[in-house]
């Protein structure tokens, strides 16, 4: 019988000598590269397991950018019996990384197994000496440090049968031997993984602080004449307020010149007058399209001014990218083929029915790819030569995938510093498919999330589900969303959903107005904002009261002072007796955060919360000192604390400073 279709040793499909399987921090199995930035733990994880009982040991190899490899021991974890295994790496630098997962045999485990079973029965304590002799004598063999060989050999030489059990197991269980052994003992049926990609990106990738707000209406006035326009040299007065806040990323809708044709008025009618500033996102005229600078806020010299200040305030200005054109585009004339014209010979304009946005025209990606793609790229490139280092993606899951691969691995090739955030509130998939072709952040469905499930289940989804590819970043609220829940207007509405988002996401977010409790819609339901700032000028008096820019500036305080609250992934929740408080902590080695906020803005609320001394890494304690970073106040907690928050202070933002 022809045995042609049999196996070869060792090559099960999927499986090695020492099977690895689940391996995580690997996107699409490995086709596309893991996120992480510089200095972040990630954990990895892996299955290890054999035949039989002898006891594995597993590895993970890191290979940097310039090739050098680190070897990470892995251990196993919790639950025992399912074989987990897992180690923590830190990249240290920016740019192209692997890892794979090694495994192998460990006769030294195996031994010391059988050893603490057999001796103090006094089973085969012969020929356990001597297996055990043998396994330190090849340890040896193989030390590189004639220290440590000369240890190992003489442990080697105290493994004789007369002496007591115990006295043999205290010999080889040493910390020296045990340290010497795991560097040094035998491995057997080495088994690795493939290697995985791994991109490291710059800090800022991970943690930011963002404020939105649209130019044109700092400093914006009416007189006899009508509106004028805010420029960018009337906002640098706003900057130094916004950096007083604490944000580090200020982000701008569209700065380019806006089209007439079709330009909508207040609320997104259709009868725009002539001095309504238009859609920013109308992108085109004659002045120009992606690539020059709306003349009502001034040239680029001082956009350049504007940017500087921004650096010179220890902030970076993000920039909207919007893939689209206005009629009046120059796109249009000299690049017809880059849209999509109907039957009767007009370009179709953007729609989303029963919405109509004649004022936009939709790219066509399908017509002439590689014009478009060199176009869009040109565009970029030129505002990352004015320092533009962060781009915010308008709707990015309306232009094909196989674009933003390509665009961001070419921004990537030369610029790896550029972060991209996508702006695609749409279907998990698609969100999830943008983030794994590279986009450094997301946003996410945070402003819909307000239930204290809904806000569990989503911290735990993206620190332990999608952590390998998809930064989120929670906006508080958007031009386009004003969120239900702080439609009452209750000022402790909106400081709720800002302590979250500040201490549940490394990056977050807010668009002007917030602070000064802006919540009113167009009609009673709907989720926008009155007299919305797309369509007209919004001009406010930011020193205005009450507001919460104290309370905003304290928590970017808060964030910057713990490492914990700039991670993403190290996170316990916390049982409370009560259903509208959400309990939950986050940990960065040393650096614990414990946070127990109200979900009522209404109520006065007093639970217990149910303290996981574990989570906080602090088994086996029974009272821990904690410090309230919003008051300043200090309390000891046990196992069961009570707490009380009203309206006017509905959180506790508590750094665990150790136990009692």
């Amino acid at each position: 019988m022809s045995d042609s279709h049999q196996l070869p040793i060792d090559q099960a499909p999927g499986f090695g000598r020492i099977p690895v399987v689940d391996v995580t921090m690997v996107v699409e199995n490995g086709r596309l590269p893991a996120k992480a930035t510089v200095g972040e733990r990630i954990p990895i994880r892996a299955t290890v397991f054999r035949e039989g009982h002898d006891a594995v040991n597993a590895a993970v190899v890191l290979t940097d950018p310039l090739g050098t490899s680190t070897r990470v021991d892995m251990v196993p974890i919790e639950p025992v019996g399912l074989d987990p295994w897992e180690a923590w790496i830190r990249p240290d630098r920016e740019g192209r990384w692997s890892f794979r997962v090694e495994a192998w045999s460990d006769p030294w485990a195996t031994w010391l197994h059988n050893a603490a079973a057999k001796l103090p029965l006094g089973m085969d304590v012969d020929l356990l000496c001597q297996e055990g002799a043998v396994l330190l004598t090849r340890a040896a063999d193989a030390a590189a440090d004639p220290i440590t060989a000369s240890m190992l050999r003489a442990t080697a030489l105290m493994l004789v049968p007369d002496k007591a059990a115990d006295d043999l197991l205290a010999t080889v269980t040493s910390i020296g031997v045990t340290a010497a052994m795991k560097a040094n003992g035998p491995r057997e049926f080495v088994t690795p993984t493939q290697q995985f990609p791994l991109f490291v990106d710059r800090a800022k990738a991970l943690f930011s602080s963002w404020y939105e707000f649209f130019p044109r209406s700092v400093g914006a006035f009416r007189d006899d004449d009508g509106w004028h326009s805010g420029t960018f040299d009337s906002c640098h007065t706003r900057l130094e307020e916004i950096a007083a806040m604490g944000f580090d990323v200020v982000y701008l809708p569209p700065v380019h010149p806006i089209g007439t044709s079709f330009r909508k008025g207040p609320d997104n009618t259709l009868d725009a007058g002539p001095g309504d500033p238009g859609s920013p996102w109308a992108i085109g005229s004659p002045d120009g399209g992606h690539d020059a600078i709306d003349p009502n806020l001034g040239d680029m010299a001082a956009f350049d001014r504007f940017v500087a200040k921004a650096r010179s305030l220890g902030m970076e200005v993000a920039l909207d990218l919007a893939l689209q054109a206005s009629p009046d585009h120059p796109w249009v004339q000299y690049h017809p083929q880059w849209f999509t014209t109907r039957p009767d010979g007009t370009i179709a304009y953007a729609e989303n029915p029963p919405k109509k946005y004649q004022d936009i025209y939709p790219l066509n990606f399908d017509n002439d790819p590689q014009g478009l793609y060199r176009e869009i790229l040109r565009v970029v490139r030129l505002w990352m030569r004015h320092d533009v280092r962060i781009f915010r993606v308008d709707n990015p899951h309306t232009k094909p995938l196989s674009f933003w691969a390509w665009l961001l691995a070419e921004v990537r090739r030369t610029d790896p510093d550029v972060v991209f955030l996508a702006e695609a509130f749409t279907r998990p998939a698609m969100m999830r498919a943008l983030a794994k072709l590279g986009f450094h952040q997301s946003y996410t469905y945070f402003v819909w999330r307000t239930d204290k499930w809904e806000l569990e289940q989503y911290l735990l989804e993206l620190a332990l589900e999608t952590d390998a590819y998809l930064r989120p970043n929670f906006f508080v609220n958007t031009p386009d969303i004003n969120p239900l829940y702080l439609q009452d207007g209750d000022e402790a509405a909106f400081a709720v959903r800002a302590i979250l988002a500040a201490t549940m996401s490394p990056s977050w977010g807010v668009y002007s107005g917030f602070e000064l409790f802006e919540h009113t819609p167009p009609r009673p339901g709907a989720e926008e904002y009155a007299h919305s700032e797309k369509y007209e000028y919004r001009p406010r008096d930011f020193s205005a009261e009450p507001n919460l820019n104290v309370l905003l500036g304290r928590l970017n305080a808060i964030r910057k002072a713990h490492p914990a609250l700039q991670q993403l992934r190290q996170v316990a929740l916390h049982e409370v007796t009560h259903d509208q408080i959400l309990a939950f902590s986050k940990t960065e080695r040393a650096d614990t955060v414990l946070v127990v906020c109200s979900l009522d803005p209404r109520e006065t609320l007093e639970a217990e919360v149910c303290v996981d001394f574990d989570a906080l890494g602090l088994p086996g304690a029974s009272q821990l000192r904690v410090r309230d970073e919003l008051t300043g106040e200090s309390f000891t907690w046990g196992a069961s604390a009570f707490v009380r928050l009203t309206p006017d202070q509905p959180a506790h933002i508590l750094h665990v400073e150790g136990q009692v």
